[in-house]
């Protein structure tokens, strides 16, 4: 299963040079473009035999309404009802019950969770505003990792995101990168259009 994440950058490497160009077309219309757009998060998926993982990264805005550290009541409960959230991914995922899919292994990591100090985070800008002072941009992300063994892998036709758009409606669009039996496939998962084929 490892091997087919670390696998999995290479395989696609032309769909990854395509959204580089896109972005880069985009970067001189728009300005600067970074990895973390509100809205957009990604996917990693692999169904190897009675093995799939799946690997979700979303900028916490998507999930929480915000990316700062959680200071009062209100973004306390709203980070604590997303963590839970998470950490149901045979609900959130919809795995359908014929496959007989359990979890093996989750992690779940943000520093909104406590896991680093928001103000470590790599993604963090500073930029200067009118008047010279330094403005800072805190971009969090949530990042959620299953392991699931499935006995009857057989029954996973299909991935069905529909309850990820319905739990976290600012999430418009997820980057889906997925190897299965099949073959491999970059595909963008919409509310409209949130089922992909294995």
């Amino acid at each position: 299963m490892r091997r087919l994440l670390l696998a999995l950058p290479f395989a696609l490497l032309p769909l990854v040079a395509a959204q580089a160009a896109q972005a880069h077309e985009h970067e001189h219309e728009h300005g600067s473009l970074g990895t973390h757009e509100h809205g957009v998060a990604r996917l990693n998926a692999v169904l190897d035999g009675q093995a799939l993982e799946l690997e979700l990264e979303s900028p916490a805005m998507n999930l929480v309404g915000f990316e700062h550290a959680p200071s009062t009541d209100a973004d306390k409960a709203k980070v604590a009802a997303a963590r839970k959230q998470l950490e149901q991914p045979l609900a959130l995922f919809n795995l359908p019950s014929a496959a007989s899919c359990s979890v093996a292994k989750q992690e779940l990591e943000s520093p909104l969770f406590g896991d680093q100090p928001a103000a470590d985070h790599d993604d963090d800008e500073h930029e200067e505003t009118n008047d010279g002072h330094a403005h800072h941009h805190e971009h969090s992300e949530i990042h959620a990792h299953y392991q699931f063994t499935c006995t009857q892998p057989g029954a996973l036709k299909d991935l069905d995101l529909a309850q990820v758009f319905k739990t976290f409606p600012a999430t418009q669009k997820i980057q889906v990168q997925l190897i299965s039996p099949s073959g491999q496939q970059g595909v963008e998962a919409t509310a409209k259009a949130a089922t992909l084929k294995f």
